[in-house]
């Protein structure tokens, strides 16, 4: 390859190339003499469509790419941040961290029906244990289906009457331009995201300070700060991306906030906590809460997280 190409590393599925197409314009704008060629890695996550979501399996989204960037096939690989491992590879790090997409989740209905408006025993479809607790939570008296699958899979399943609603990532629906098919935003509220839900990180090899300094161009300081209170979080639970657990860092200035919520697997018991402080202190925010959940709120949250406290 040519001094200036650089090999982008993404998942074969239709969102993952349209957002890494989406960063690569934002560096070709930035650098015009610079080349980017993208190259489709399968994951485990692909392969395996119907895996059940367990704490076990974090990282199954990254971890060829990781692997491809280890052996120098590619330069850099894009990532849907809420995918990656609490503890980043070791020889990689996260040279950008882009500014956030809405964090939010979106509710598609066939109708348009809002979700306090679903008539009892609808069906909601989604893959997420977090997102079934929360409907749990909100509205017991409907009914959440297991649906896995890209995102197209997804709506055609809602325009297949197989279910009445889905939930899914309002950053994933608005990149692929479907914004028009959500019902609604749901509210913080009712249905706190997944940590680092709507942020894209850029994973390079250590020490390749030439295309740091490259691709941190991209990085947001804000995001950044907050994705990092957000995964000590996760990470003092001990779990991933599969848990019953919504955390949202949110920066005003240089102050940082967290809001996180666990919800036990059927609904019937939640926790939500919002603490504030110094955004240097972004990591010790996420631990120090994770610590005081662990410690405050018994057995219950230990088998929510499936975790030995």
């Amino acid at each position: 390859m040519p001094a200036n190409a650089f090999i982008v590393g993404t998942r074969k599925s239709q969102l993952a190339v349209t957002q890494t197409n989406q960063v690569i314009n934002v560096l070709k704008r930035l650098f015009p003499n610079l080349v980017f060629e993208i190259k489709t890695i399968s994951t485990a996550g692909d392969r395996v469509p119907d895996r059940t979501a367990l704490p076990t399996h974090q990282g199954i989204f990254v971890k060829e790419l990781e692997e491809a960037l280890l052996r120098k096939e590619i330069d850099l690989a894009v990532h849907s941040l809420k995918d990656m491992p609490c503890d980043i590879t070791d020889g990689l790090e996260l040279g950008a961290v882009c500014t956030r997409a809405n964090p939010q989740d979106a509710l598609l209905s066939r109708g348009h029906i809002k979700f306090k408006n679903l008539k009892a025993g609808a069906r909601i479809g989604t893959s997420s244990i977090r997102r079934r607790a929360q409907v749990m939570l909100a509205r017991p008296d409907l009914a959440v289906a297991d649906l896995r699958g890209n995102v197209d899979t997804r709506i055609r399943k809602l325009n297949d009457e197989e279910v009445d609603a889905i939930i899914i990532a309002a950053a994933g629906i608005k990149r692929l331009g479907l914004e028009n098919l959500i019902t609604e935003l749901m509210p913080f509220d009712i249905m706190l995201p997944a940590p680092c839900q709507g942020a894209l990180a850029i994973e390079i090899r250590k020490g390749d300070q030439r295309l740091k300094d490259i691709v941190y161009k991209l990085d947001d300081f804000a995001t950044r700060s907050s994705i990092v209170a957000e995964r000590a979080f996760l990470r003092g639970l001990g779990g991933g991306c599969s848990l019953p657990v919504g955390a949202l860092g949110q920066v005003t200035a240089e102050d940082l906030t967290l809001n996180v919520q666990v919800v036990s697997p059927d609904g019937t018991k939640t926790v939500r906590r919002s603490v504030g402080g110094s955004i240097v202190n972004a990591d010790k925010i996420g631990r120090d809460l994770a610590r005081e959940l662990l410690e405050t709120e018994g057995e219950w949250l230990q088998r929510a997280l499936r975790i030995k406290i």
